[in-house]
C-alpha cells in the first residue's frame, strides 16, 4: 500500500514539474551548473592541496617520523638516533607500511668557485626514497644517486644557477661533526634535479646516506626515519604500527605529520571547511530560484489544490507532494551536474599546466601543475548538503500550499 502511494506521488510530482517546461528546464540548468561548479572546482582545489601536502610530506616529515626527542629544536648531529636499516627491517617486518626510509639531515654550507649558500644536507638511500621523493627523477640532468655510498652530489636547478656552477664541477660542503669540529669535503656534482617547487631546488643538497655518515663521522646514526601509509589523511594505523615497532625504550620519539608540520595540517583542515562553505554559498545562490519556481508552481495550481482539499486530501499530503517535487527537481539537477563534473575532470586527470601563475602558486607551496582530486566523500558531502538545504527551502512554499482554505482556493481569480 505504501509503495503504491509513493509511486503515485512520484508520478504526480513528475507530471507537475513539466507543466511549465521552460521554467523547469531553466531551473534544472541552474542546479546542474551549480552542482558542476561545486564539484569540479572543489576537485581542482583539493588537487592543489593534495599535491602541496604530499610534496611537503615527501621532503619533510613523511606520514610518521621517528627522531631524537631534541631533534626538532636542534636538528644537528648532536641529536641523532642509532637506527640502522637492518634493525628497522626487522622492526618493520610486520608493520603495514607502503614505504619507509632513514635519512641524515643537517644544516650545511656549500661553496662553489664564485658563490656560497646555506643549505640542508640530505643523506638518503636512493632506492628507498624513489617511491615518494620530491624530485622529478626522469627530469634529472646527469644522473640520480645510485646507492647509499654514492660519492656524487645532487643539486637543485635553482641552486646550481645561484652558485654559478654546473654538472661535473666540484663544490665544497661544510658542516659540523660529532666533535663540534668543521667537517669539509669536496664533492663532484653528478646530477641537477628539478622539483615541483623552486624552493626545494635551492634548499636541499642530496648525497648518499652512508657517504653523509662517513663525512660527519656519525657511524650508523641517522637524523630521522620516515614511514608512509596509503593515505596521508588517515595515519592512525601507521602511527600505531611505528609506535609498536620502535618501542618505548629506543630513546626515540614518534610523531605524525600534523604534529610536525602544523601549516600543512591547518591547510588540510581549512580545505575541508572550505568545501562545506563553498557548497552552502552555491546553494544559497540557487535557493532563490528554487523557492521562486515552487511558489509559482503552487500559485498556478491554487484551484487544483483547493479541489484536492475539498475532496478530503489532508493538508499534510499536499505539503509532502510539493516537497517531493522539490526533491525530484534537485535530484535530477544534481545527477546532471555530477555527470558534467566527472566528464570535465577526465580530460585533465593528468594535470593542468598553470605555470603562467606558478610563481604566485609556489609562494603557497603549490606546484605549477594542477592535478584534480575528485574525491567520493566531497561529492557525497556536496549532494547531501544541497538535498538537505533544498528540503528545508521547499518547506515554505509547501506549507503555504497546505494552508489554503478549499473554498478560497477554488474561487480564487487569476
Amino acid at each position: 500500500m505504501i509503495d503504491h502511494v509513493v509511486g503515485i506521488s512520484m508520478q504526480l510530482a513528475w507530471r507537475n514539474l513539466w507543466r511549465n517546461h521552460r521554467r523547469t528546464i531553466i531551473m534544472l540548468g541552474a542546479i546542474s551548473v551549480g552542482a558542476w561548479a561545486m564539484i569540479f572546482l572543489t576537485a581542482l582545489t583539493q588537487g592543489m592541496v593534495t599535491d602541496m601536502v604530499e610534496d611537503g610530506l615527501a621532503v619533510l616529515p613523511g606520514h610518521v617520523q621517528v627522531h631524537h626527542p631534541d631533534y626538532r629544536d636542534d636538528p644537528t648531529v648532536a641529536n641523532l638516533v642509532p637506527l640502522p636499516d637492518s634493525d628497522l627491517e626487522r622492526r618493520f617486518a610486520d608493520a603495514e607500511l607502503s614505504a619507509w626510509s632513514t635519512r641524515v639531515k643537517v644544516p650545511a654550507v656549500i661553496m662553489s668557485e664564485r658563490e656560497t649558500r646555506g643549505v640542508t644536507l640530505l643523506g638518503i638511500d636512493p632506492q628507498r626514497e624513489l617511491p615518494f621523493t620530491f624530485i622529478d627523477v626522469e627530469a634529472t640532468e646527469g644522473r640520480f644517486l645510485e646507492s647509499p655510498d654514492d660519492r656524487g652530489l645532487l643539486l637543485g636547478r635553482k641552486l646550481v644557477e645561484e652558485l654559478e656552477t654546473g654538472l661535473g664541477k666540484r663544490v665544497v660542503v661544510m658542516s659540523q661533526d660529532l666533535d663540534n669540529e668543521v667537517a669539509d669535503r669536496g664533492f663532484r656534482v653528478v646530477g641537477v634535479f628539478r622539483a615541483g617547487r623552486p624552493a626545494h631546488e635551492e634548499a636541499y643538497v642530496l648525497i648518499g646516506k652512508q657517504t653523509a655518515q662517513a663525512f660527519l663521522g656519525i657511524g650508523d646514526s641517522v637524523s630521522e626515519a620516515v614511514a608512509f601509509g596509503d593515505d596521508f589523511r588517515d595515519v592512525t594505523a601507521v602511527r600505531a604500527a611505528v609506535d609498536a615497532a620502535i618501542g618505548e625504550n629506543s630513546g626515540a620519539v614518534v610523531n605524525d605529520w600534523p604534529e610536525l608540520d602544523r601549516y600543512l595540517g591547518t591547510t588540510l583542515a581549512a580545505m575541508d571547511g572550505f568545501v562545506l562553505i563553498w557548497v552552502i554559498v552555491i546553494f544559497l545562490a540557487l535557493s532563490f530560484g528554487l523557492v521562486n519556481t515552487l511558489m509559482m508552481a503552487v500559485f498556478e495550481r491554487v484551484r487544483e489544490i483547493g479541489v484536492m482539499l475539498a475532496l478530503g486530501v489532508k493538508p499534510a499530503a499536499i505539503l509532502w507532494q510539493i516537497v517531493i517535487e522539490s526533491m525530484l527537481l534537485l535530484a535530477l539537477g544534481l545527477a546532471i551536474g555530477n555527470a558534467l563534473a566527472w566528464l570535465s575532470v577526465q580530460p585533465i586527470r593528468d594535470g593542468i599546466d598553470i605555470s603562467i601563475v606558478a610563481e604566485g602558486m609556489e609562494m603557497m607551496g603549490a606546484s605549477s601543475r594542477l592535478v584534480p582530486d575528485l574525491r567520493l566523500q566531497d561529492v557525497i558531502l556536496a549532494n547531501g548538503v544541497v538535498l538537505l538545504l533544498g528540503f528545508l527551502a521547499s518547506i515554505v512554499p509547501a506549507w503555504r500550499a497546505s494552508r489554503y482554505e478549499p473554498v478560497e482556493a477554488i474561487t480564487k481569480v487569476d
